[in-house]
């Protein structure tokens, strides 16, 4: 019986994680799970894997945060290398999450354990050099974006294009209302804790400037699953929409509801991609602590942050970073996306496009064939043949 090993460490790769989890099922029921993720993780697991530590809820992103971490993510490395040392591991898939995949990648190469890549790191937007060390560690990378599979190649790195799995999972996008009462404003404020206090309440003051010009809103927080509502509700409790109406706060798995949006005040992540694959017209925010974002400005080597605009290579949809990113500002680019339907229009068609450019549906399933193909995963009787 193989035995592979799933390390992620947020959000969005806890979601591709528990994708994979499911598709290897399908295909080779008797190969031996284990990861490390989050709830979705775990779920797609169930009884018939091993869950080692739930690391997607920490919130553990940028440069300076994981420093408070440091502690609980060595101990973690340990045990993973314990498990590589014992040889209760046949090979190693990362998902997205340098920072402690980069050393994972390393444990598995001094112990001799083939390791894969799905979802690259951003080695096009920061530090490149890390494509060095991917290249030392790593037996294929299985990549999303198919920019990333030039990189990769021209770089001597076995790559893969297998497509992005959001085409898995997201509903086509729905034709723009007729009209807009009420609007529909829908808020992402991010889905780590630090990204919720420093966006939700800079969305909740532009909300007061949009309501002047529409005042029947009906607005909804798009909440992460990994977060309880006292995240949101510090906020949300202060906020009464000029008909007397509070903001709804929904999770939902479907995307349904945000696809009914007229516009979206969006943190920056990916988000912003399933915003534009939904083809909903959005305001992509982000602010960082103030260290992380002078670091992040620094290695930053990239246009844009938003992957729509990377995609479109031009700004589709406006950007509001740090000091930018104020009531004004927001409500300001909201405005002026609302007070011009054809503009709005075009933009969603525009978005909605940008769908031909990501391969098509079932990116999860060739990940899981690509993986199950190469020999560290292959059946044990054909491995002895």
């Amino acid at each position: 019986m193989r035995r592979l090993l799933i390390v992620c460490g947020d959000p969005s790769g806890d979601l591709y994680a528990s994708m994979l989890a499911a598709e290897l099922r399908r295909r080779r029921p008797e190969l031996a799970l284990s990861a490390v993720g989050g709830p979705l993780t775990r779920g797609a697991l169930g009884d018939r894997g091993v869950f080692l530590e739930d690391l997607a809820s920490l919130g553990v992103t940028g440069f300076v945060e994981p420093a408070r971490r440091l502690p609980r993510l060595a101990r973690l490395l340990s045990r993973l290398d314990g498990l590589m040392a014992r040889g209760e591991v046949d090979a190693v898939v990362c998902i997205d999450f340098w920072g402690f995949n980069g050393r994972v990648l390393e444990a598995a190469r001094r112990r001799g354990v083939p390791a894969y890549y799905f979802i690259s790191p951003q080695v096009w937007a920061t530090r490149p050099g890390r494509v060095a060390g991917i290249r030392r560690c790593v037996k294929r990378m299985l990549v999303i974006f198919p920019f990333e599979e030039r990189l990769y190649r021209d770089a001597g790195v076995p790559v893969t294009w297998v497509g992005h799995p959001l085409l898995d999972i997201l509903p086509e996008p729905r034709a723009a209302r007729p009209g807009t009462d009420p609007l529909r404003l829908g808020l992402l404020p991010g889905s780590r804790p630090g990204e919720v206090r420093r966006h939700l309440p800079l969305f909740t003051a532009a909300l007061w400037r949009i309501a002047r010009d529409y005042p029947r809103l009906e607005v909804t927080v798009f909440a992460a699953a990994a977060l309880g509502d006292e995240h949101y509700l510090r906020w949300l409790s202060k906020v009464r929409l000029p008909d007397g109406s509070r903001a709804r706060l929904v999770r939902e798995s479907d995307y349904a509801e945000r696809s009914r949006q007229d516009l979206l005040l969006s943190s920056s992540g990916t988000a912003t991609l399933e915003n534009a694959l939904l083809g909903v017209p959005m305001v992509v925010v982000y602010k960082l602590s103030w260290p992380t974002y002078l670091l992040a400005r620094a290695l930053i080597k990239v246009p844009y942050i938003a992957m729509a605009n990377l995609l479109a290579g031009k700004a589709l949809v406006p950007e509001l970073i740090q000091h930018k990113a104020t009531p004004a500002a927001v409500a300001g680019e909201a405005l002026r996306l609302l007070g011009d339907p054809r503009r709005l229009d075009a933009l969603r068609r525009e978005l909605a496009g940008l769908r031909d450019m990501l391969g098509g549906p079932g990116a999860v399933g060739r990940a899981a064939d690509a993986l199950l193909a190469e020999p560290a995963l292959a059946p044990l009787a054909e491995a002895s043949r």
